[in-house]
């Protein structure tokens, strides 16, 4: 064998590993999120041990692509656009922003989420036992409490005149059916809300 012929097949053997390794897929999972990495760093812990327990582990079998839009709603729809040029596998999304912003950008990624209502009402979703669509996810059913949670506080403090409901102005959705449901869950006005 001439020498130039073996250099050629020791060298075409030797990359073969790193070819294969390079033609292995490994998913990418986008985590979008309206608030600061550094405030929610228990969750994201939280989040990357629930893909340990389920064999995903960063850096080994799958990606995490991390984007924060620094408590600027604004944000969003650009970095979901990003992800989606990306072509991560899936969009994790927390808040109702982060989650429209990702649905205005794919309707062909995934995408999870979770947020405190209705999805059906936001309309991420068709209904609950079939969501239609690339969105899915979870409802923790605080907007959908709100009211019940006044009502609960008013037999436990019948005398209270005036009732505090705390919101985030910057989740408008939220805001809006929040302070709608304890309205209507109001004593006809003898209760004084404020906001």
């Amino acid at each position: 064998m001439e020498r130039r012929a073996f250099i050629t097949l020791l060298g075409g053997a030797a990359a073969w590993p790193l070819a294969a390794r390079a033609q292995q897929h490994v998913p990418v999972i986008a985590f979008l999120e309206i608030r600061s990495a550094e405030t929610i760093a228990e969750r994201l812990r939280a989040f990357r041990q629930g893909l340990k327990d389920t064999g995903y582990i960063e850096g080994e079998n799958v990606a995490i692509e991390y984007r924060s839009a620094e408590n600027d709603n604004d944000r969003l729809p650009g970095l979901a656009a990003e992800l989606v040029r990306r072509r991560v596998s899936v969009i994790a999304a927390f808040a109702p922003a982060a989650v429209f912003a990702a649905k205005a950008a794919t309707t062909t990624i995934p995408i999870a989420f979770a947020v405190n209502e209705d999805p059906v009402k936001l309309g991420l979703a068709v209904s609950l036992a079939r969501p239609g669509g690339n969105a899915t996810g979870i409802n923790f059913f605080t907007a959908e409490l709100a009211a019940k949670r006044l009502t609960l506080l008013r037999d436990l403090i019948p005398a209270a005149t005036r009732v505090a409901v705390l919101v985030n102005p910057t989740n408008p959705t939220s805001t809006e059916s929040t302070l709608r449901d304890v309205t209507a869950a109001g004593d006809g006005g003898k209760t004084v809300l404020l906001r």
